[in-house]
């Protein structure tokens, strides 16, 4: 049985914006609750639309799968929200698969049960139809926002006028941003990429603004109620809604004060549409003065900043670790295989194709404890330090109040720095951590430059293994396939590298009691991890699990080549090793051959020293 607070969620959405109370109750008729637990699938993409359903608490997940097969999150829903309307529309499907996120309860209707509805009262499926529509064109002018000009953003053509230092500025009715932002939207058209392109950034503004309400009100320095509509619309922006109404350039001047005016006021306007008001309507509640509220910039950004890339971290280390699996299982796969180790691209000593794969998985395996050490200095903040860390207009005891539910809220080790005025002048961590994306890439690269070197012919080169076939090489040359997945690999590494020159730079330039480059250092780690983990993706699963070996390829190198000779030093020395090896190399003999013509040594000792199985050492693990 629905309770009259569900009713009041379920005929509040736009929706049912035009229903009478007598539409109400032909409705509710209809409407019957379901509960779903976590993990549950409310319907999976592809499938007919059953249902209309409305959330009445918890959260449920829209999820889609990328080109690998993986799922990830695009989008989270609440109480209040919709699921479904499509179901108005014959032959419609869903794009997405949702999942309940913990327990949800929601409200739903079948087509029938809006087929009865209609018919027992009637207009009412005109009017239901006038709400989806109204549904449809907000979707619409969300896309607008987040790709259009700024005449385009005027949907309605209805404005706000918004005032600050500079004066009045006219901002769309639609917007969340207002004035600041507005303003910092026309004077940094720079790289094109809005910080709406950056969720983790975003979410770790949401969650930093959360913990300051919440540290606020236990210093009884804001009102429970204020904090609570703060926290809700924050939360939305954890659940990934509201990211288009982020329309600066992550390129800025100002140290970040733009991105963190864009926080805050979305979550001001979004919070004064919870509480009833109009967006702009800031006596009731300010971006300032409420939601940044003892807070500054120069705490607040670069907070968000670390909690941003520590949690994309997660995500590149989550495809790292089977990217080194991956290569470890071609370590197994190739232990028999035996080939010719190589020192400056010159014949070396026998070893197997597996050892080769093992150091690669070894590698990359160091680099992933190198990340996970470099982003701890992440996890200390500088919140509560305000402008230069003395805590101007923080209220006593703040600092170490909004760190702790900072460590509540993400689940992290999250500590407030020693000395605040030097944390909040110091990008060292930024510096440490670009550094390890760096050395993460040059590791990348080198295998990948290996990779291609192992490939390349396929007859007229090393050819000892084969890369998968992903695309024709040539416009011009048939039959040619190129190694496009190392490739990339290597350019996604150069691109890493510099952009670690840029944090570089922009650390050195900090002067006096801040660092004005955080926004370029920002774009720069951001898109490094970005670009990495994407990377390494590809290079799973478009390049290294499909590498085959040529065995003979392999075996016939190692028995052309002279480098065995070296196992010989011990027991002839090196004169007379090296001379067999000058012998070899002028007559074009085997060593083998040129050891038994000069009666060097009998074939029970020639087969225990130069057999490449017996040279080839510790086996991979």
């Amino acid at each position: 049985m629905l309770s009259d607070a569900d009713r009041q969620t379920i005929f509040s959405i736009p929706l049912f914006a035009d229903l009478d109370a007598n539409d109400h109750f032909a409705l509710a008729a209809e409407l019957s609750e379901r509960t779903f637990v976590n993990d549950e699938q409310l319907f999976a993409a592809g499938e007919d639309r059953h249902y209309l359903r409305i959330i009445l608490s918890g959260r449920v997940d829209l999820l889609a799968t990328d080109p690998h097969g993986n799922w990830k999150r695009v989008i989270s829903y609440g109480r209040g929200d919709i699921l479904g309307e499509g179901v108005l529309l014959d032959g419609t499907a869903h794009t997405m698969t949702a999942v309940a996120a913990g327990k949800a309860r929601v409200a739903e209707v079948d087509r029938n049960g809006f087929s009865r509805a209609f018919t027992a009262r009637p207009g009412l499926e005109a009017r239901v139809l006038r709400g989806f529509v109204r549904s449809v064109v907000a979707r619409v002018d969300q896309i607008r926002h987040a790709v259009g000009p700024e005449a385009a953003h005027f949907a309605s053509g209805r404005t706000r006028s918004e005032h600050d230092l500079l004066g009045d500025l006219e901002v769309s009715s639609e917007a969340y941003y207002g004035v600041q932002t507005a303003r910092a939207r026309d004077n940094f058209n720079i790289t094109g990429t809005r910080i709406s392109r950056y969720g983790h950034l975003i979410r770790a503004l949401a969650v930093v603004k959360m913990a300051a309400a919440k540290a606020n009100v236990d210093s009884n320095n804001l009102s429970p109620e204020k904090a609570d509509f703060i926290c809700r619309a924050a939360q939305e922006l954890v659940n990934g809604r509201l990211h288009d109404h982020f329309v600066v350039d992550v390129l800025q001047g100002g140290a970040g004060t733009s991105t963190n005016m864009n926080a805050n006021e979305v979550i001001a306007n979004r919070a004064l549409e919870l509480m009833g008001f109009e967006k702009g309507d800031y006596q009731h509640l300010h971006p300032n003065n409420d939601v940044n509220r003892a807070q500054s910039t120069n705490d607040a950004y670069p907070t968000a900043l670390k909690l941003a890339m520590y949690t994309a971290k997660r995500g590149l280390v989550d495809v790292v670790k089977p990217l080194v699996a991956s290569f470890r299982a071609k370590a197994s796969e190739f232990a028999h295989v035996v080939k010719m180790g190589r020192t400056q691209l010159q014949d070396a000593v026998p070893m197997t194709l597996g050892q080769e794969f093992a150091a690669y998985a070894a590698s990359l395996e160091q680099e992933v404890g190198g990340l996970e050490t470099a982003a701890l200095g992440l996890l200390k903040v500088n919140m509560g330090g305000t402008a230069i860390g003395t805590g101007l207009n923080a209220p006593a005891g703040y600092a170490e109040k909004v760190v702790v539910h900072l460590a509540q809220l993400t689940g992290l080790d999250i500590r407030l720095a020693d000395d605040l005025i030097e944390a909040t002048q110091d990008t060292q961590a930024f510096v440490v951590f670009s550094s390890a994306l760096k050395s993460l890439a040059i590791k990348l690269s080198k295998i990948s430059n290996d990779l291609r070197l192992l490939s390349s012919g396929p007859r007229a080169g090393l050819g000892e293994i084969n890369l998968p076939a992903r695309q024709p090489g040539s416009s011009i040359m048939p039959g040619k396939v190129n190694p496009v997945i190392p490739e990339v690999v290597n350019q996604v590494a150069y691109r890493v590298i510099g952009n670690d020159l840029t944090v570089t730079m922009g650390a050195e330039a900090g002067q006096l009691e801040l660092n004005v480059m955080e926004p370029v250092i920002a774009a720069a780690i951001l898109d490094s991890i970005e670009t990495l983990t994407n990377a390494v993706t590809t290079f799973r699963f478009n390049c290294v699990e499909g590498i085959t070996a040529n065995e003979d390829q392999c075996r016939a190198f190692v028995e052309r080549s002279i480098g065995v000779v070296t196992a010989l030093v011990p027991v002839l020395g090196y004169e007379v090793s090296t001379k067999l090896a000058a012998d070899a190399l002028r007559t074009g003999q085997g060593i083998v051959e040129l050891v038994r013509e000069r009666g060097l040594l009998d074939e029970e000792r020639i087969r225990e020293l130069l057999s490449p199985e017996n040279m080839l050492g510790a086996r991979p693990r």
